[in-house]
């Protein structure tokens, strides 16, 4: 007995041994949670009941040179509604007044929203879905309904706000203007001026506030005094001009349907300060529409053909390997290298002729001659003289996308060979953008100063200016001004010449000048894919603009050539901008080219005669062809831009003469 009693005791000392134990381990944990783990326990369950939410901020607008708005953020709203937040007292006072107002909006019966918020109470649901996508007028409206006006607290009123974008010209330029779009892994991605002055002006800065988890995945905004709100972004004001962009849209959306073409594009540049006015992107749809698809101007490389040919011709001009009245010989309009044919547009080709005849008439096979002529030995001085100019550079544009110049340089043994060069001359086997070739051009419309390309002139915020943005200088002279000189007149000659391949768009009205361009595109796939161009400015004497027309793939049943598809786009735009010229602009212009006529028949006439006539009333641009078509040579001196003559008027000249004429 006295065993089983000590075995009994033994028994429960372990067991009360077991629950000392216990005892001391769950007052031991107690004292960890409460002075260790405490506050990582507090802030779990807080984080799984509140938890705080972004306000976004509203992004800028943008607006057009003249404040035309083009972009705006749209503010929408859901209201929600707390249905346990308001006292009995008020639920019962004020929910047949806000069913009538409800009733009101959406056209059902009173009757039917009592019922709904009543169920709504009594399901004790504090998140009830009243309406949602609402603009800021009927937001207001919602807010100061019977009830809702009481607030959050009170009346049970919670709304949530979204930002929609949304685009007054719609289509027109959406591209240049930019969109929301994501990316394979659900990044937001805004291409062109949205992207490009997003992140540091267009963005804005975002808020906060504490929202709290009411079921059902469900978060309800509650009343924070540390609520932060959000700072909506500046305003950027853009180069376009909602005018002429408007008229580019629609004269190229009509060109394109009528050649129906694959894609194309149209940029209008200011001359002087290189703002962009106008930039359309047309692209068609598997519907057979035509939409802003994507950014060709700025972003499709492709070959310039024989735009390319006014790069060819500055390089050799500034090099001294040719004039432009050395005669080529074109034979039959086809010449070989190394088994490869390079053909002339015409049959039979021209003959021979003079180098700015050639240009006129775009002669490839004059040109594939006169570069491998004078280059073959050497023609790291051909491609290197190019690179001088900047045109094997991208632009450094903000918007996102430039495409890549692309040159192959006798450097690169293994992609360099004898066919480079004197492809090259006539723009095939190199590559640019629509927006790099009229960079350039517009340099000699502005006597050889390359100006980059600008989109934005200005960022404010209210009445606040933020920042201002200046044109800025890629190259402050291309070339010589002999050079543009020269360049310049035969760009005006292949629109005013009856041989230019221009001259279909000629108007005794207004001056035009640029070169056409046609060129085989994705030949490895047929024969029929062609890129159609023309590219040059306007007043030919006065340049106010530049333009390029670029169109890919038309119809060639219906015409390829760039004087017949791309030219009659760029004469469209410019007779539209000379027509809402004030008249007083307009006919001072129409004067100028007249009275400039005038003065170059006298001055001819007298050259003719061997008498020097005076040529202080003439631009550089005009002087060099008239003296050298008349049989002097020319000697330029200076950088300036008025004109001084080393012989007086009314002098008796030598046929032949050497004429020096000053730039001060």
């Amino acid at each position: 007995m006295s065993i089983n009693k000590r075995n009994i005791t033994l028994r429960l000392y372990f067991i009360g041994l077991i629950l000392i134990t216990l005892i001391i381990s769950l007052v031991f944990k107690l004292i960890e949670l409460q002075f260790f783990h405490g506050d990582h326990y507090i802030d779990i369950s807080k984080e799984r009941e509140f938890k705080r939410e972004i306000i976004p901020a509203n992004r800028g607008n943008i607006y057009s040179d003249e404040g035309k708005l083009l972009a705006s953020s749209v503010p929408k709203y859901e209201i929600r509604f707390d249905a346990l937040a308001p006292s009995e007292k008020n639920f019962k006072n004020y929910i047949e007044k806000l069913a009538v107002e409800l009733s009101n909006f959406y056209g059902k019966t009173a009757e039917f929203y009592i019922n709904k918020l009543i169920k709504a109470r009594s399901n004790k649901n504090r998140y009830l879905l009243i309406a949602r996508d609402l603009g800021y007028l009927e937001f207001t409206k919602f807010k100061n309904f019977p009830l809702f006006n009481l607030g959050p607290n009170k009346g049970g009123f919670i709304y949530n706000q979204t930002t929609n974008r949304d685009y007054p010209i719609r289509e027109i330029a959406k591209r240049t203007l930019g969109y929301e779009k994501y990316d394979d892994l659900g990044n937001s991605i805004r291409p062109g001026i949205d992207g490009a002055f997003g992140p540091t002006y267009l963005k804005g800065i975002n808020g906060s506030r504490l929202s709290q988890k009411i079921g059902q995945g469900q978060w309800k905004p509650i009343m924070d005094f540390n609520q932060i709100e959000p700072r909506d972004g500046y305003d950027v004001y853009t180069t376009l001009n909602i005018e002429l962009q408007d008229l580019t849209h629609h004269t190229l959306l009509s060109q394109l349907k009528k050649y129906e073409a694959d894609h194309g594009c149209v940029v209008i540049m200011e001359t002087e300060t290189g703002e962009i006015k106008a930039i359309s992107n047309l692209g068609l749809s598997q519907n057979g529409n035509y939409y802003e698809k994507l950014n060709y101007a700025v972003g499709e490389s492709h070959e310039p053909g024989s735009t390319f040919k006014l790069m060819s011709l500055i390089r050799a001009l500034e090099d001294n390997v040719v004039d432009t009245s050395k005669i080529i010989d074109t034979k039959n309009g086809i010449i070989n290298f190394y088994g490869k044919k390079i053909k002339d547009s015409r049959v039979g080709g021209y003959g021979k002729i003079s180098l700015a005849k050639a240009f006129e008439l775009s002669s490839n096979t004059a040109f594939a001659e006169i570069i491998n002529d004078n280059y073959s030995e050497n023609p790291n001085l051909f491609v290197d003289g190019l690179f001088s100019m900047n045109i094997n550079n991208k632009l450094g544009l903000p918007i996102l996308g430039e495409g890549s110049p692309v040159f192959t340089h006798p450097s690169d043994k293994k992609n360099w060979d004898g066919l480079d060069l004197p492809w090259m001359a006539f723009g095939y086997g190199i590559q640019l953008t629509p927006l790099q070739t009229l960079t350039f051009y517009n340099a000699i419309a502005n006597n050889g100063k390359m100006v980059k390309p600008l989109f934005i002139k200005q960022v404010k915020y209210f009445d606040n200016t933020i920042e201002n943005f200046q044109t800025e200088i890629i190259n402050d002279s291309v070339c010589s001004p002999k050079t543009i000189a020269i360049v310049k007149n035969l760009l005006k000659n292949v629109v005013e010449k009856r041989h230019g391949t221009a001259n279909n768009i000629f108007s005794d009205e207004y001056s035009m000048a640029g070169k056409t361009g046609t060129s085989q595109t994705e030949y490895w796939k047929s024969d029929d894919l062609y890129i159609s161009s023309f590219v040059g400015y306007f007043p030919a004497d006065k340049p106010k603009y530049s333009c390029i027309v670029v169109i890919h793939k038309p119809n060639k049943n219906k015409g390829y050539y760039g004087n017949i598809v791309a030219a009659p786009v760029f004469k469209e735009i410019a007779h539209k901008i000379y027509s809402n010229t004030p008249l007083v602009e307009y006919y001072s212009e129409k004067k100028y080219i007249k009275n400039s006529g005038e003065k170059k028949i006298n001055a001819v006439n007298e050259l003719n005669s061997l008498i020097m006539p005076d040529l202080n009333d003439f631009g550089i641009n005009e002087l060099i062809p008239i003296l050298e078509n008349a049989g002097f040579s020319v000697v330029i001196d200076g950088n300036g831009l008025n004109v001084s003559q080393s012989i007086l008027p009314g002098t008796k000249l030598i046929k032949g003469q050497e004429i020096k004429i000053n730039l001060i």
